[in-house]
């Protein structure tokens, strides 16, 4: 689930979109890819992490968590109070049909940036996934938490404890997404892990 986004916007739209001075050097644009540097924004302005959460169980870095079990997973456990949101302007997912697998590039219509609810151990970052929204359940049954724009503010309140925020890892009723489908199946792709 949500292995891809995408930020595309220049920094001077960035900065413009995000109400910042100016955003940080050092982290990838366009298609976004588990371990690359992404930006992100905690209650103390921009940080740049590497996506992928680091754990001594496994090779393979925790790209995504899942909503419903933040609470009970010693892995997130630590990083509640430690809230960011990941800038993007779409994200990527796959649908399957039988043995083939077809793209698709998800945004909010017209709305050129929009946030993803995120957990940060300063300096690796994992997107807090939900059950998908009804206009892109028919591609995948789960989506990252997109925050609305008066809701990021509470997320990344360090003052606030996760209790008076989990309401916000819901899936949004009033969201409406947009899939736009390749037209062939991507080629295969080397591990990204290995």
């Amino acid at each position: 689930m949500c292995s891809r986004f995408e930020l595309n916007l220049p920094p001077k739209d960035l900065t413009r979109c995000l109400d910042l001075d100016e955003v940080p050097n050092g982290f990838s644009q366009g298609e976004i890819r588990p371990t690359n540097h992404t930006l992100c924004l905690g209650a103390h302005g921009p940080l740049i992490n590497r996506w992928g959460l680091k754990i001594d169980w496994g090779s393979k870095p925790l790209i995504n968590a899942r909503a419903e079990t933040l609470k009970e997973k010693r892995t997130f456990q630590p990083l509640l109070n430690s809230r960011c949101l990941v800038p993007a302007s779409a994200y990527f997912e796959w649908r399957r049909e039988g043995k083939v697998r077809h793209r698709n590039r998800i945004a909010i219509p017209d709305t050129p940036l929009f946030t993803f609810a995120g957990l940060t151990d300063g300096e690796h970052v994992t997107i807090v996934t939900c059950q998908s929204v009804p206009s892109i359940a028919q591609i995948h049954s789960r989506m990252p938490v997109i925050l609305s724009s008066s809701d990021e503010k509470a997320w990344i309140d360090g003052e606030r404890a996760y209790d008076d925020v989990a309401y916000l890892v819901l899936p949004r009723p009033d969201l409406v997404l947009e899939a736009d489908e390749e037209s062939s199946p991507p080629p295969p792709q080397a591990d990204l892990f290995g």
